[in-house]
């Protein structure tokens, strides 16, 4: 909490509030392989960081978030505010257009052969918005490009208090769940496939063959896709769900 306000106290709450709930539900959506949500949420992002700049180079904060009946023009518009820094006149106006153009216009109506491209989208869009995070707190509070960037990480973790991810290494913070429990909310919350290593390390459990086990059985109840040969692991919705509700019932998050 104190670092939320710390990093947006200039903004009214019906300005701060959106821009926070909106980067937490993309980070949270990225996590959980949810790629299409990730991109919706990116079009809202867009029109609220909109509202911030528009209203930064007015030197009045509207109440709540809006967005121009053309975005590209209205984004276009922000770059004759020559009084404010660089980033807010040039170089985030013009990445908000494609992070709206994400939101709109791709991962529908795609031919049968093409690649289903909405992971790669869902990349970008988390991408870019989180450097967008890290320069509006670091404009509107002058501070350092990494404090800026720690402060924007700090938002993002509280959406998921319940797992640590350090480097190259994940935990499950409740040591009181189940293995199981574990091995579906790591295996949710990565990005990429988990393989049977990472868990057996993540964990700390040294009995891999009742984890292959615990598995297997996931595999058979559909809430993941267990590759035994290559010992890759990646999570289904039904494992999803599953992650959804322990990491609900065991984590406490504040509210902005």
């Amino acid at each position: 909490m104190a670092a939320t306000l710390q990093a947006f106290g200039s903004l009214p709450n019906g300005l701060r509030k959106p821009l926070i709930d909106e980067y937490r539900s993309m980070v949270s959506n990225f996590l959980e392989h949810r790629w299409t949500p990730s991109e919706l949420s990116g079009g809202k992002f867009c029109e609220i960081v909109y509202t911030i700049l528009d209203g930064y180079a007015k030197g009045a904060y509207p109440a709540t978030p809006h967005k121009p009946s053309d975005f590209v023009s209205g984004c276009r518009a922000l770059e004759q505010y020559k009084h404010v820094p660089r980033s807010f006149q040039i170089l985030i106006p013009r990445m908000l257009p494609a992070l709206y153009e994400i939101r709109s216009n791709r991962g529908v109506g795609h031919v049968g052969g093409d690649v289903d491209p909405n992971h790669m989208d869902a990349t970008a869009v988390v991408s870019m918005a989180n450097w967008v995070m890290a320069e509006v707190i670091r404009v509107l509070h002058n501070l350092p490009i990494a404090e800026a960037q720690a402060l924007v990480d700090a938002v993002a973790e509280r959406r998921i208090p319940l797992v640590w991810d350090g480097e190259g290494v994940k935990r499950v913070l409740n040591p009181d769940l189940t293995l199981g429990d574990q091995i579906l909310i790591l295996v949710a919350t990565s990005a990429t496939p988990t393989t049977v290593a990472d868990l057996l390390k993540w964990t700390d459990y040294k009995d891999r063959g009742y984890l292959v086990r615990l598995l297997r059985q996931f595999h058979r109840e559909r809430k993941v896709e267990f590759n035994e040969g290559a010992e890759r692991v990646v999570i289904l919705p039904p494992g999803t769900v599953a992650a959804e509700k322990l990491i609900a019932e065991a984590s406490r998050v504040d509210r902005v």
